[in-house]
């Protein structure tokens, strides 16, 4: 049974999915952007809600949409949802992607954001747990069905958002420029000083823009956690 995980603002509940509460969803939650002209939101894959309500934290967007094909995880999605204090702007929808997202392009209407942290299958998980690799890796969403559905729902002006390993950076933003998505904004993030980069915070707009590279370190040491990472989630961890 997953305990509880209180954030300063809402508490996600996570004893129904094997998809715990992870540094990439809240790094990913805490890093995209989020401005005044943001007024239609979609979390892909919400898993346990937690991007989609430190979205609804951050903004005022009226529509903040998640889809989540496992049904555990859907549930625990909409519990977390009406236990917030913005439960009247966050809807889940239990689907794939691909069935969503085709729905809202026959109905002609777009999102200013689609943020995700998407499944992926990496072999440091092996040993681990076997619930929590299927859940990665079932109903698996393949970056190119991922990256050419979210062109087709993105709004002209919007912006797409996503955590990805390192490893996979090259072809991640390959694969949105042959959509004609273009990187405008990454951050390379690493565990500690002398780890390996890990992850791959990613934005893309249709728009060609002057790249934005940043670079995040987590810890100086166990559980000592450096200024600009303390700086980027200090407004939902209760204890920063």
């Amino acid at each position: 049974m997953g305990k509880p995980f209180q954030f300063k603002q809402f508490t996600i509940n996570q004893d129904k999915t094997a998809m715990k509460i992870g540094t990439d969803a809240v790094l990913l939650g805490a890093w995209c952007t989020v401005d005044n002209n943001l007024n239609t939101i979609l979390d892909v894959g919400s898993g346990t809600g937690v991007i989609s309500l430190m979205i609804a934290q951050r903004s005022d967007a009226m529509t903040i949409d998640a889809v989540e094909v496992d049904e555990n995880a859907y549930e625990q999605t909409v519990e977390n949802f009406e236990n917030s204090d913005w439960g009247d702007r966050l809807y889940c929808y239990h689907a794939t992607f691909q069935e969503f997202a085709n729905e809202i392009y026959e109905e002609e209407e777009t999102y200013d954001l689609i943020v995700t942290n998407p499944p992926f299958y990496n072999d440091d998980f092996e040993t681990e747990n076997d619930a929590r690799n299927k859940a990665r890796f079932t109903s698996s969403l393949s970056f190119e069905e991922l990256v050419s559905r979210v062109a087709k729902i993105l709004s002209k002006n919007g912006i797409f958002s996503t955590i990805i390993p390192f490893k996979e950076e090259k072809r991640f933003i390959d694969l949105a420029n042959e959509n004609h998505l273009f990187l405008s904004r990454v951050c390379r993030v690493q565990g500690n000083e002398t780890s390996e980069i890990k992850r791959s915070l990613l934005e893309f707009s249709f728009q060609k823009k002057e790249r934005k590279e940043t670079h995040l370190v987590i810890e100086i040491g166990r559980h000592q956690y450096t200024a600009d990472y303390i700086s980027l989630v200090k407004d939902f961890y209760l204890k920063m």
